[in-house]
């Protein structure tokens, strides 16, 4: 990521962030990793619910743990963050005074939530009709299910990814699995920043802005990706299956000498390749293996035949072997192994953000940003920040003095 934001994509975008936890908070890290100025608000003295969803906890500089959960900073890097109480009438006032000059407004409260605040879409838009408001929700702000919370978890297993993750029922340790990942937050999370892309891009031509009506459970089912559509085609619902692939094989993770290793044959070249490779160049002519159609109906037949076969070299062995042969093979890492990698090493995947908030800890680790432009690369100025750490800064902008900062302060508003 460019330490610079001289040149980043959304110079001069603001973004006001009313929203916590992971997916809209996702969506703004995007933005903000682009450049655009994302200022969080947060509850005075408590902030968001994150903050405290430990251990793990942050350490400060001698190494002990502080009271910060890590889970926060995954996803707030980029951001100033003010503390403001938008129950009171001074607090709406000013979060109304900053939504009448920022771009973008995100939000995650339940349906119709902010109308009591007078920070509901249609209130924001009146004074500031360029506006761009995103609001995430578990499940949209129309139908039986509207006013209902959603959350990650509850999504996953109602749109069904549950059903299709994880070993079948009749094996040991069968049984529904979530991922390993808020999977459905993430994604929101991304496919709300696309929307708020585009609608700057229509504001551009039209000068308009519009409301954005982003729900987990529509991200939810869009994921299910060739899953949905095979049912919605087939009527058949497609059910667990472990680490292997409905429509590919061999395609899942094999036993090693020393482990295990992950074999991603999509093709039939590639399954020659192996064959050939493992000294059973007959496999790849065997008329129950010469199409991977074919695999997959045998690969009962076919799986068990090729572990014995894997089974007699380490993994590191099998990598070797077949790296040169563009056969898809790797190692199965832990997440401490993913970051020792040398491709991601080299990618500098790992990023320290050093942070000067008073509260002991001088730098963050996070992952980079995976958006690689290469004229307006993604841009690190803030690690992510201490409650309220921006609280004076970004009310000094909207010309809120020093006096009136403290009044405000003395009175909890923030």
């Amino acid at each position: 990521m460019n330490a610079s934001s001289s040149h980043a994509a959304l110079d001069g975008i603001k973004v006001l962030d009313l929203s916590r936890v992971l997916a809209g908070p996702w969506c703004t890290q995007i933005l903000a990793d682009l450049g655009a100025d994302v200022v969080k608000i947060e509850r005075p003295g408590v902030g968001d619910d994150t903050r405290t969803w430990g251990p793990p906890f942050l350490k400060d500089a001698h190494g002990r743990d502080t009271d910060q959960a890590t889970y926060f900073t995954a996803c707030n890097r980029n951001k100033r963050s003010v503390t403001i109480d938008m129950a009171s009438p001074e607090g709406q006032a000013l979060l109304k005074k900053m939504a009448a000059q920022s771009d973008i407004v995100v939000e995650n409260f339940k349906t119709g939530g902010l109308k009591q605040y007078g920070l509901d879409h249609e209130s924001l838009r009146a004074a500031n009709p360029r506006l761009i408001y995103c609001s995430v929700t578990g499940f949209g702000h129309d139908g039986p299910h509207a006013s209902r919370a959603g959350y990650d978890l509850m999504i996953q297993a109602t749109s069904g990814m549950m059903s299709i993750t994880g070993r079948p029922d009749d094996v040991p340790g069968g049984g529904p699995l979530r991922v390993g990942v808020a999977l459905t937050d993430l994604f929101t999370g991304v496919y709300a920043s696309s929307a708020i892309l585009a609608a700057l891009a229509v504001r551009h031509r039209t000068g308009e802005g519009q409301h954005i009506d982003m729900a987990l459970l529509d991200v939810g089912m869009a994921i299910l990706a060739n899953q949905a559509s095979a049912f919605l085609n087939t009527g058949v619902a497609p059910q667990r299956q472990g680490n292997s692939h409905p429509s590919l094989a061999p395609y899942q993770d094999f036993h090693t000498k020393d482990g295990a290793m992950l074999l991603a044959i999509g093709n039939n070249g590639q399954f020659a390749r192996f064959c050939e490779a493992a000294g059973h160049a007959e496999w790849a002519s065997d008329p129950r293996f010469a199409t991977n159609t074919l695999r997959v109906r045998h690969r009962e037949v076919l799986i068990p035949q090729m572990e014995a076969v894997t089974r007699t070299r380490t993994t590191a062995e099998w990598i070797a072997l077949l790296e040169d042969k563009a056969v898809p093979c790797g190692p199965i890492n832990d997440i401490a192994q993913a970051f020792e990698d040398e491709q991601v090493k080299a990618r500098g995947l790992a990023v320290s953000m050093p942070r000067q908030a008073g509260d002991g800890i001088d730098h963050i680790v996070g992952v980079a940003s995976p958006l690689r432009l290469q004229s307006t690369p993604p841009v690190l100025r803030h690690a992510p920040p201490a409650l309220g750490q921006h609280t004076d800064e970004v009310l000094a902008e909207l010309g809120i003095d020093e006096k009136q900062r403290a009044a405000l302060r003395a009175a909890g508003v923030v």
